[in-house]
């Protein structure tokens, strides 16, 4: 993960939003209240190559749309890795990881804007 990673890009993301940014922090209070890592992160654990794609494709898309760029970076690095049925352990780490510190700006942005 780098010092330097984007995890949030709140201008971005509102401007997505036709600059309605009530919209924006709704959008990011229902990412954050609605995970679809777990299920990944079991998917993979279980085998189940099929459904660990389409969680990681998931959320992969919507943290483009979120304009959390790191998170989409590394989830796509991990659903190539799983189509390619070559999973590196530690990029599912690394997702996390990055998830984690995505949610803390989150949380902020959040707060910010109540």
């Amino acid at each position: 993960m780098a010092d330097n990673a984007v995890y949030l890009d709140y201008a971005d993301g509102v401007k997505r939003v036709m600059n309605n940014a009530k919209l924006y922090v709704k959008l990011l209070t229902k990412f954050k209240n609605d995970t679809k890592l777990d299920s990944l992160e079991a998917a993979l654990a279980a085998g189940e190559m099929e459904k660990a794609q389409t969680e990681a494709h998931t959320i992969k898309g919507v943290a483009a749309n979120l304009s959390l760029a790191e998170l989409f970076k590394q989830s796509l690095e991990l659903e190539t890795q799983i189509k390619a049925k070559a999973v590196d352990p530690n990029q599912m780490e690394t997702v996390k990881a990055v998830f984690a510190a995505t949610i803390q700006e989150v949380e902020k942005v959040i707060a910010e804007n109540e």
